[in-house]
């Protein structure tokens, strides 16, 4: 890994339930995973069906120390983590983040309910990794690893989620996923987290036209993620969260309108990376 960089890597970037078949085939099926390399250090955010592949990836390339950050514990962002490999390996140190649920889950608990039977076939005791956990509140700003930062924020969405900033060497990349406007308003909560932004991984579930039909469901449009980016000043969208329905020719068509709308803007895929240089003697 380049020292140089801020990488970061799509492992999953559809929302609500993984698809397949050949109208996904460009763009992918897998539930929400999104790799951030800041130097030696990695990060993992949301654990959907594109956990299984990063972890293949992490395995193959040595990394043996990590963190997982949880927006949500919605199905789709956690359903990959019994398939997680590493979890199940000696000589793994991974530490897991939530802040979602504070005062009334702790992100033990969390995992533990969800991976054990009746849901799957073993309970969390079988994996042979250190798993460390960690809790924190909405608006914490956390020191994962040194020189990284990770400012949080409060999301819209039915049971609660978290946005996060990550800031390391210079450059700042912004997850906001899920998360759903008011129309009309623009959210003073996305906006500080995405503010100067390199790049803003935004949900995109949605367009405005469809939007009353599914208002309550806590998602967002790439009509309100550019008018988001361009408030904020930030320079590149990623449409993320793609609706299971939408094909890869519905997704050319939105990703042409956005970067109409906002030259930065792109479907993100599975798959795909992207590399900010960075000036590790300027670290936010």
């Amino acid at each position: 890994m380049d020292d140089d960089f801020f990488l970061v890597r799509f492992w999953g970037v559809r929302g609500s339930i993984a698809v397949s078949g050949p109208e996904f085939a460009r763009y992918g099926g897998n539930t929400i995973c999104i790799e951030m390399r800041c130097g030696k250090h990695t990060l993992l955010f949301d654990a959907g069906s594109g956990l299984r592949p990063a972890g293949k990836a992490l395995r193959a390339s040595g990394v043996t120390d990590f963190d997982l950050f949880f927006t949500h514990c919605h199905y789709d962002h956690i359903i990959g983590l019994p398939a997680f490999k590493p979890m199940y390996e000696r000589g793994i140190k991974l530490t897991l983040w939530s802040g979602h649920l504070a005062g009334h889950m702790t992100t033990r608990q969390m995992i533990d309910e969800f991976i054990r039977p009746p849901w799957f076939p073993v309970k969390l005791d079988i994996c042979r990794a250190s798993l460390d956990y960690r809790d924190f509140v909405s608006g914490a700003v956390l020191r994962p690893r040194e020189g990284v930062v990770l400012r949080t924020g409060s999301l819209t969405h039915p049971g609660g989620c978290i946005g996060y900033r990550v800031e390391w060497g210079g450059r700042a990349v912004a997850v906001i996923t899920d998360t759903e406007h008011e129309p009309g308003k623009l959210d003073q909560a996305v906006l500080q987290l995405i503010e100067g932004a390199d790049l803003v991984i935004y949900d995109c579930t949605y367009t405005e036209e469809e939007m009353e039909r599914y208002r309550g469901n806590g998602h967002s449009t790439w009509q309100q993620g550019v008018k988001l980016c361009e408030a904020a000043g930030a320079r590149g969208l990623a449409l993320f969260h793609h609706d299971p329905t939408r094909t890869d020719e519905q997704l050319d068509e939105m990703e042409k309108l956005a970067k109409d709308r906002f030259a930065g803007a792109f479907a993100a895929r599975d798959g795909q990376t992207l590399q900010f240089p960075v000036s590790l003697h300027k670290k936010r």
